[in-house]
């Protein structure tokens, strides 16, 4: 980060007195009350975004169909593994007894309200479904049969 330029102009008579009045070094520059404002530590600017009031998740159902993400808003100060639930349940337009498993992309479980306190904005989550009976996958999956690149003379053939 650049240090800020020093004016080589003739101070103005309230700068002086401010000066003299402060236990400052003569190469010391101090900043007026106009400049206050400004961060001081890069990392404040990180810190904006826990003050604000909603949590923005990417959020879909595990399908090998369709894989296209729904932002959702939670409320940072009711944030737990139940609200989550709720909520994305709700905007997918499913039942939350459905659902098996929270994952957060791409490969971790979320067990518990700690590990939703974690979570930061527009991360991915995926809400595992569970399995009706029969698997899901082949329910869904076509058979050899069923797929345009299958060669059915091909597979009669013997060698």
């Amino acid at each position: 980060m650049a240090e800020p330029q020093l004016d080589v102009k003739k101070p103005s008579a309230a700068a002086v007195s401010h000066l003299s009045s402060s236990n400052s070094f003569s190469g010391e520059h101090k900043q007026g009350d106009s400049n206050q404002q400004l961060p001081t530590d890069p990392g404040d600017n990180a810190k904006t975004a826990d003050t604000c009031p909603e949590l923005v998740l990417k959020v879909r159902i595990q399908s090998h169909k369709e894989n296209d993400f729904i932002e959702v808003e939670l409320d940072r100060q009711e944030l737990s593994y139940q609200n989550l639930l709720q909520v994305s349940c709700y905007e997918l337009g499913i039942n939350p007894e459905q659902v098996e498993k929270i994952r957060k992309l791409p490969n971790t479980l979320l067990r518990k309200d700690k590990d939703i306190l974690r979570l930061q904005d527009f991360q991915e989550v995926e809400l595992i479904l569970m399995k009706n009976g029969s698997s899901e996958l082949a329910e869904y999956t076509p058979s050899l049969l069923e797929k345009p690149c299958y060669n059915s003379n091909a597979a009669k053939m013997t060698y």
